[in-house]
């Protein structure tokens, strides 16, 4: 293994819902279906490919039919969510023209993109290699290290933004490593996790600055009538 070029992973969720809202709908393949959605993944992995030189790349993909040990710990997970035909038509393609590109795609029945992002980023550290991240979900966040930085699309277009661990702290005021304990605190609207009653970003980063983690906050009796609910949250 070339440990010099890093393992890149893409989000393709992430993407492809991003350009099938931002590019025109006139883009159609050959059969007359909707091409959007796909010619803007097949360009971001061209242009990953070239610029960045990974030594190999991995997309992993939502499988958004069947439910996950998410949906079913906390049934209003993502709930209330509904996609366009065009889109799903477009999302069940993507990783055949992945594959055609001579890529890897990983999706599968009861994962989400984010447990491949975990484990690619755990396997690539734990051989001793670096690791790119595509994505633009900050729960993304918790994977960044010395050796994985996440790549982030920015408003308005541009280069993707670098995240490493600089760059969380400035964003969150916490180590990557306690993002998750983050999130469970300030909570995910987009997700539908509600989090700690009244608690913010700010509140969260400093009840993390205090304590270091959720569960020793948690021993220490904050949030008591929730410490059940929270630990679910991470």
């Amino acid at each position: 293994m070339n440990r010099h070029k890093p393992l890149l992973i893409v989000d393709g969720d992430s993407f492809a819902h991003r350009y099938f809202h931002a590019l025109p709908k006139s883009i159609r393949r050959a059969d007359g279906g909707g091409g959007n959605l796909l010619d803007g993944v097949g360009g971001l992995l061209l242009r990953l490919w070239e610029e960045e030189k990974p030594r190999a790349v991995l997309v992993a993909w939502d499988t958004l039919t069947v439910p996950t040990y998410r949906h079913t710990a906390l049934p209003a997970y993502q709930s209330g969510r509904e996609f366009a035909p065009e889109l799903l038509d477009q999302l069940d393609l993507a990783p055949q023209l992945v594959a055609a590109m001579g890529f890897v795609a990983a999706k599968a029945d009861g994962y989400e993109a984010d447990d491949f992002l975990a484990a690619g980023v755990a396997a690539e550290e734990g051989r001793g290699g670096s690791v790119l991240v595509a994505s633009g979900d900050r729960d993304t966040f918790q994977l960044v290290s010395e050796r994985t930085t996440v790549l982030q699309p920015q408003v308005g277009g541009g280069p993707l933004a670098r995240i490493g661990p600089a760059e969380v702290r400035e964003r969150y005021g916490v180590e990557p490593e306690q993002v998750p304990d983050f999130i469970a605190l300030r909570g995910d609207p987009s997700d539908k996790i509600p989090g700690a009653r009244g608690v913010g970003a700010k509140t969260a980063a400093s009840l993390l600055a205090q304590y270091g983690t959720l569960e020793q906050a948690l021993a220490e009796g904050r949030f008591a009538a929730e410490a059940v609910a929270l630990r679910l949250y991470r």
